[in-house]
């Protein structure tokens, strides 16, 4: 059973925490993390691109000239899309590019990347994290204290709003609810930040 050690606000390491095996000590599968990366990037796009054919182009329904006698090329509209103005060959079409994976892979993928920052050492367990209002400076302090690193994901049980508030606003630091943490999230970041309390609904989740 793998163990972490267990910190508080002020950067004080005041034990440890014992992780489940199952979700914080499993096999790392590289291909299901890339799946599962792969597919959350593919929901981001929006793919509303589109062009327009020659069909749709407005204009060019008389045919310019005559077919034989000018001594040009014959041509039925001035939309083709060989014209100026014409219309695109096979160009981009709104389409959706969602992809999907089954939701054993899924879950497996983010016990994977979970067990991988346990085990390159960038998960740090704080006991608590809590603030009585928003307080971005409050926030800046507790990641210096617990040396979390430059780009930091913290992870908290759900209804931490000051929490979420506080972070916002700095660079680099971005924040989770412990059941809807997702595998881009846990591997874009140097540093892991979970609360005790987020250690146990992950646990829960996806034991």
């Amino acid at each position: 059973m793998p163990a972490v050690a267990l910190y508080n606000t002020k950067g004080d390491q005041i034990g440890n925490v014992d992780l489940t095996e199952a979700v914080f000590g499993a096999e790392v599968n590289q291909s299901l993390m890339h799946q599962a990366v792969v597919m959350y990037l593919a929901a981001q796009r929006r793919g509303t691109a589109s062009v327009k054919t020659r069909g749709e182009v407005r204009g060019g329904g008389r045919k310019p000239w005559r077919q034989k006698g000018t001594g040009r090329a014959r041509i039925g509209t001035i939309r083709a899309p060989h014209w100026t103005g014409g219309g695109t060959v096979f160009g981009p079409t709104p389409r959706d590019y969602t992809k999907k994976m089954n939701k054993k892979a899924r879950r497996q993928a983010i016990r994977s990347a979970l067990s991988a920052k346990v085990a390159a050492g960038e998960l740090i367990v704080v006991d608590e994290l809590q603030f009585d209002k928003p307080k971005t400076k409050e926030m800046v302090g507790v990641l210096q204290n617990i040396k979390a690193g430059k780009k930091v994901l913290v992870v908290t049980p759900i209804g931490h709003e000051n929490v979420v508030l506080s972070a916002r606003n700095i660079p680099s630091v971005y924040t989770a609810a412990a059941s809807m943490v997702n595998v881009y999230q846990v591997l874009n970041c140097d540093s892991l930040v979970m609360t005790k309390e987020a250690v146990q609904k992950v646990e829960e989740v996806f034991a």
